[in-house]
């Protein structure tokens, strides 16, 4: 098998960025006019600028810089042919809208989002979990009404309310707040089609959201809190089934809330549930009334899937060393290190060998500037190695592996 099978005339980092529709990013930033006043840095060296942060894991801007420079020759053929200083990427980031990050994330799933569901999970597509996770900063950036701790300081960092398809294990939708905001606003901004169930903890109690997904036909699977008030209107009955995998009562509710002006009441259905692995008790509530007991149990058992996501993103991408100590750069921070998340994760599902994510990082790291084919390598490995041997001894046997 000849060399050029899987060396390429690009480094990794180009053959990833071609995922990316270079034409689409700079509509968008024409559109928003996120280029202005830029003359070489535009958002799309920006956006490279950063996917070559996150994937080195560099922690300071100073390492951005000298690392690009050093591979600067292997950046010219997607357009970049002059390093931005360290004052440069500084006011970028603090100057240049997060946004126009959200819109490249947006765009690029869109575009791939047909290659992602994993058939071999069997996972509903109609599936949708919501959670959100924290991201500790050294000071406070960002700022929520709420009351400050036990010795005076306030929790300093951002939280990232996260949506995720759960067949597709990516973020559909991401939402910033401080750390001791609610999480129960992110609610009123997902939107989902009729027939479709979405998972979330009980830190999102808010029964106008729940009136309204069932209003529209979506259904929701929640965990009950300990203080709700409520009154039985009905007991069913539980076949031997369900009983064998841990149900212990399925009963129907009228429950609500008496402070809202609204008044609301929900029927509402209520499943306990006893985990023999855990040996707890679980309440689950729900506004599906058809589907048998515990499969509203199993249903809330699938949210374990983005806390996955976010163990992965904050193990492979660490987000703990921020390039600006403005909100805007760190959103952009986060925006890029879920874009490098999405990348590999496109990488990773159309490979015949599988790998781990974590093992694909890693290769990627070390790989970014080299000149392999990223998915030839990837899916024979050995091979490579092979011919680097024979090649090794074609070199001793002709005499040139001796120094001069």
């Amino acid at each position: 098998m000849s060399k050029s099978t899987f060396f390429t005339g690009q480094p990794v980092l180009n053959q990833l960025l071609g995922l990316i529709d270079r034409n689409n990013v700079r509509s968008l930033a024409r559109r928003g006019d996120h280029d202005l006043y830029y003359r070489y840095f535009d958002t799309y060296t920006h956006l490279v600028t950063m996917l070559y942060c996150v994937f080195n894991r560099c922690t300071s801007s100073r390492e951005v810089i000298s690392g690009m420079k050093a591979s600067l020759h292997k950046l010219h053929h997607i357009g970049i042919s002059k390093c931005p200083a360290r004052s440069t990427l500084c006011d970028a980031n603090a100057q240049r809208s997060f946004e126009v990050f959200a819109r490249i994330y947006d765009n690029l799933y869109r575009r791939h989002k047909q290659l992602l569901p994993d058939s071999r999970l069997k996972i509903d597509p109609k599936l949708f979990i919501a959670d959100s996770s924290t991201i500790t900063l050294f000071q406070q950036i960002l700022k929520a009404p709420s009351p400050g701790k036990a010795n005076g300081k306030r929790k300093g960092g951002i939280k990232v309310h996260t949506l995720i398809k759960a067949a597709d294990d990516v973020p559909l939708k991401i939402s910033f707040t401080a750390a001791s905001a609610n999480d129960m606003p992110f609610l009123k901004e997902i939107k989902l089609e009729p027939g479709s169930f979405i998972v979330f903890d009980k830190g999102y109690v808010d029964y106008s959201e729940y009136q309204r997904m069932t209003n529209e036909g979506v259904f929701f699977v929640t965990r009950q809190k300990k203080d709700a008030k409520y009154s039985t209107m009905w007991l069913n009955e539980l076949s031997e089934q369900s009983k064998a995998h841990g149900v212990i009562e399925d009963k129907l509710l009228l429950q609500g809330t008496r402070t809202q002006k609204e008044g609301i009441q929900l029927e509402i259905r209520l499943v306990t549930f006893f985990d023999k692995e855990t040996e707890r008790t679980f309440e689950f509530l729900t506004n599906n009334f058809s589907l048998p007991p515990e499969a509203i149990a199993d249903l809330y058992k699938k949210r374990w899937l983005i806390e996955i996501l976010f163990k992965r993103v904050k193990q492979n991408f660490p987000l703990k060393y921020f390039l600006g100590d403005n909100e805007n750069a760190i959103k952009i921070q986060i925006w890029c290190a879920f874009i490098a998340d999405l990348l590999i994760k496109i990488v990773q599902v159309q490979l015949k060998r599988q790998w781990s994510f974590s093992n694909l990082s890693s290769i990627i790291r070390l790989h970014l500037m080299s000149y392999i084919h990223l998915f030839n390598f990837l899916n024979d490995p050995e091979k490579l190695s092979v011919m680097s041997t024979n090649h090794s001894r074609q070199l001793k046997l002709g005499g040139l592996g001796h120094p001069l």
